[in-house]
């Protein structure tokens, strides 16, 4: 009978900590999707202070046309497209771990769309890396297309 006690206690136990485990998995999942989804929000807003509050010390981008720039660099050629920026439509977020890549079509506010796909690394619940992938509409503000 203590016999069996026991192995129901080992069972029960060992279930907690499986659930617990995938909870705290799920948790760091949302918590991440949420950081990617608010860095969207913030060009939306045009709110500088909140992107930066969403990213990590020695931030850094990368796209065709940039090489891992620094956040100071980054403000200079990005930043000044939220301007021109109407809303993100999230066409697929993936998250994994710390990993993320998101597929999106950018409107701009005179109508037009630009298509990226960015990858995301996320450190201590901050974005370490940003590498953005161009779609159609290339060379965004320059898309014509509608």
């Amino acid at each position: 009978m203590k016999n069996k006690l026991n192995q129901n206690l080992v069972a029960c136990l060992s279930a907690i900590t499986l659930l617990l485990a995938c909870s705290c998995t799920n948790a760091g999942k949302a918590g991440n999707e949420k950081i990617i989804k608010d860095y969207y929000a913030a060009y939306e807003k045009k709110d500088w202070k909140m992107l930066t509050s969403l990213l990590a010390d020695g931030f850094t981008f990368t796209s065709p046309n940039d090489n891992h720039i620094d956040l100071k660099t980054y403000k200079e050629r990005c930043w000044p497209n939220a301007v021109n920026i109407k809303r993100f439509d999230i066409d697929k977020l993936i998250v994994d771990g710390d990993d993320a890549f998101v597929t999106y079509n950018g409107w701009t506010t005179d109508g037009r769309v630009f298509r990226n796909t960015e990858y995301f690394k996320i450190k201590e619940g901050k974005i370490k890396e940003n590498a953005c992938f161009f779609g159609p509409g290339v060379s965004f503000p320059n898309n014509t297309a509608k």
